[in-house]
């Protein structure tokens, strides 16, 4: 029985001891794998910022390349225009020496005609002054005439459309249509300004009294009624009623009537048709509904708005001067025959 027992808590003991064991085992390959998980972890870290630094150095290496590759572009652009210019220089300096060396009589007239024609445009263009383009335009064409040469004939053709087309423009006086409308500004201050509107009263007819002694009540009534209309007369109106501007109102109405007059003159000048036609149909509607329109001044102020707003002040002119392309080409020609004779002299 001893050593059953005995055997019993060996046996026991060796379980315990095989459990702890197996315990222990288990705990340290737990440990480990924590470890392990915390080294993957890291390196994946270190992975992921080794990525961003690739992705990071590869874009300032595109953007190196494309600053690069900018930098080219802009120093080979200087570099042609550099080259534009001095070949235009060149060629400037031969038509120069062209101009000096070998200039005939009659070649100051030809510059002089280009001049005007190119003084025609500026005026038509930038000043639409067609008068003084049109008579700029016939001094070239004389210019031309007296070379005296067949060769300009095609030339002179197109000089000649050109005037034609000029004088084909309407002429809008525009001056004209300024002191009016300035003049009409300085008489919105005298205008009258209308009284309240009232609205037409009802007619009220009067009743009047029977001879039917059975009516004695309604002519009682009807009595009482004449005799208290002797001290008291109500009247009824329907409708709006439109008051007085207040003389606050008053100033600011002058003031936005002169303002469209003024904005009118603007579109004058810049030949706007729309704008002008409805500054001074809005200015009309206001002198029309605040002014008296009774007052002889007020129908004068309104009958000369109405006759400028029938006025066109819409121009169209040319697109473009024919003549100054064809001039230029015919003086370039020129000039270019002259400086091969020269070349070919120096030969």
């Amino acid at each position: 029985m001893s050593e059953q027992k005995s055997g019993r808590k060996l046996s026991i003991v060796a379980i315990v001891i095989a459990v702890l064991f197996s315990g222990g085992v288990t705990y340290q390959m737990q440990k480990q794998n924590d470890t392990h998980k915390e080294q993957i972890a890291q390196l994946q870290t270190q992975i992921s910022s080794v990525n961003q630094a690739n992705q990071a150095l590869k874009a300032e290496l595109e953007q190196a390349q494309s600053d690069t590759l900018a930098q080219a572009k802009q120093l080979t652009n200087a570099a042609e225009v550099a080259l534009g210019q001095q070949q235009k220089s060149i060629e400037s300096l031969q038509l120069a020496i062209a101009d000096v060396k070998g200039r005939r009589p009659n070649d100051w007239l030809l510059a002089e005609a280009d001049y005007l024609t190119k003084l025609a445009g500026r005026k038509l263009f930038l000043e639409r002054d067609v008068v003084s383009a049109t008579r700029l335009m016939e001094s070239a064409d004389q210019r031309i005439s007296a070379l005296n040469d067949p060769s300009l004939v095609p030339l002179r053709k197109a000089m000649a459309k050109d005037i034609t087309s000029l004088k084909a423009v309407p002429l809008v006086d525009r001056d004209g249509l300024v002191l009016k409308l300035t003049a009409l500004q300085q008489q919105v201050d005298q205008l009258p300004l209308a009284n309240a509107i009232l609205p037409e009263a009802e007619v009220v007819e009067r009743a009047a009294v029977s001879q039917n002694i059975n009516d004695w009540k309604d002519n009682l009534m009807t009595s009482l009624k004449d005799f208290g209309d002797n001290f008291i007369t109500f009247r009824t109106r329907d409708g709006n009623v439109i008051p007085l501007l207040s003389p606050e109102q008053h100033f600011y109405l002058r003031e936005n009537i002169k303002a469209k007059l003024e904005t009118a003159i603007k579109a004058v000048y810049t030949e706007n048709g729309e704008i002008y036609g409805v500054a001074i149909s809005t200015a009309n509607d206001w002198a029309g509904t605040f002014f008296d329109s009774d007052d002889n001044r007020v129908i004068e102020f309104q009958n000369a708005l109405e006759s400028l707003s029938k006025t066109d002040i819409s121009v169209e002119y040319p697109v473009k001067l024919n003549t100054q392309q064809i001039l230029a080409d015919v003086i370039n020609e020129r000039l270019r025959r002259e400086v091969t004779t020269l070349i070919m002299e120096d030969k």
